[in-house]
């Protein structure tokens, strides 16, 4: 019972993180439309692992070069997902590349497959097809094609797969704080070289109340907090499911778009909404269920 309540507890946690990420979509948006993607992410990561180092520097004496290494893998497999993000949306749309990075609810099955030789229960595997099918009608029906931007948005999605599965995996092995603080710490200086490869400002070319604004909520909530509880509970649930209730962020984004920006849900994404939600419920009691009815 004990085991069963853990794992329900980093599920409820990890959907909060989701709906975190999808209510700071807004603010991110409005803040990259002034200031270049990298020069955002730079501080925004670099501020996340300065709140690290206040709040906690007692938990820092306990890295060491293995967790320094594993940060840092981290790191780069969440940098490689934002620039591969922010290339593909050059090239297509906005919703087609949303909607294939969210594709990595079916992509992490394969990975641990692959990589870890583990399978995902049926459920999981049921629950990430149907949430994959929300996910294309919430993202308005995105145009597939098969061109550079919708592969550059697939490598994205395998590597935000990647963080998900291998953060699964050295949460088992390493403290949480130094794990994370590591890699906030390789996220920045890979976003810093990023800076100077596409000849980006380091500074913000407005200093003003948006970028104050967005770069103080994304480090506190988006970035300290979800990844934080990201590492700690990924330690209790597994990774696929971790990636299915990730699928409420756009949902989230959705909400917050309509009661703050005057976006509006059409029924096709209220279909795709609930999709998700039915996708998530399976992955979540579909075995509960069955060991019930199995036992009565």
């Amino acid at each position: 019972m004990t085991s069963r309540l853990k794992k329900f507890g980093a599920d409820l946690s990890l959907l909060t993180v989701a709906i975190v990420w999808g209510s700071t979509f807004l603010i991110v948006q409005d803040a990259t439309k002034q200031t270049p993607v990298y020069t955002f992410l730079f501080w925004r990561f670099l501020l996340a692992a300065v709140l690290m180092i206040l709040f906690g520097l007692k938990h820092l004496n306990t890295i060491d070069k293995k967790t320094v290494f594993a940060g840092f893998v981290l790191g780069a497999f969440l940098f490689l997902g934002y620039a591969f993000q922010t290339f593909a949306l050059v090239y297509t749309y906005s919703s087609t590349v949303g909607f294939i990075t969210g594709l990595n609810v079916v992509i992490i099955p394969f990975i641990l497959l692959i990589i870890f030789k583990k399978s995902v229960s049926l459920y999981s595997c049921t629950g990430a097809l149907i949430a994959a099918v929300g996910l294309y009608f919430l993202s308005a029906n995105a145009q597939i094609s098969v061109g550079k931007g919708e592969f550059y948005a697939f490598i994205c999605a395998v590597m935000f797969s990647l963080q998900v599965v291998f953060t699964g995996f050295y949460t088992r092995k390493y403290d949480t704080y130094p794990l994370v603080f590591i890699q906030f710490i390789a996220v920045s200086i890979f976003c810093f070289f990023g800076i100077f490869a596409l000849d980006n400002p380091l500074l913000p070319p407005k200093f003003d109340y948006l970028f104050i604004k967005a770069i103080i909520i994304t480090s506190v909530f988006a970035t300290v907090f979800a990844f934080f509880v990201q590492t700690a509970m990924q330690k209790f649930t597994s990774s696929a499911k971790t990636a299915i209730l990730f699928t409420f962020e756009p949902i989230a984004a959705g909400v917050v778009g309509y009661f703050f920006a005057n976006e509006i849900f059409t029924n096709i994404q209220l279909i795709g909404a609930f999709l998700i939600i039915t996708g998530m419920l399976t992955a979540e009691i579909g075995d509960y269920v069955v060991k019930k009815l199995t036992h009565s």
